[in-house]
């Protein structure tokens, strides 16, 4: 049996507002018409894609071949800590009362 999935429907309370060239409404409003949606539909899509992988960017780490591996081995076996580290740790627990 097929599942119907609601998308779960906020408020649209918050408003964006942008100048653009005429050329960039004109691409905007003919990339809406392919899409089959309205300006704003298709504005607010784009804009909320570009900040979603904007975001995982940042966020996500790719590591390939050696530096993986050596990313792992470091979080798996790390150094020692050296003198300045334990300094640090000393300070911290001061500081919070430890």
């Amino acid at each position: 049996m097929a599942r119907i999935q609601r998308q779960q429907h906020s408020r649209k309370e918050q408003r964006l507002e942008a100048r653009v060239t005429p050329e960039q409404k004109r691409l905007i409003e003919r990339a809406a018409t392919l899409r089959g949606t309205t300006i704003t539909e298709f504005v607010v899509r784009s804009a909320q894609e570009a900040a979603t992988n904007t975001i995982k960017d940042f966020e996500v780490l790719n590591l390939r071949d050696e530096a993986r591996d050596v990313f792992v081995n470091a979080v798996l076996n790390p150094p020692a800590p050296n003198a300045a580290a334990r300094a640090a740790a000393e300070r911290y627990k001061k500081q919070i009362g430890l």
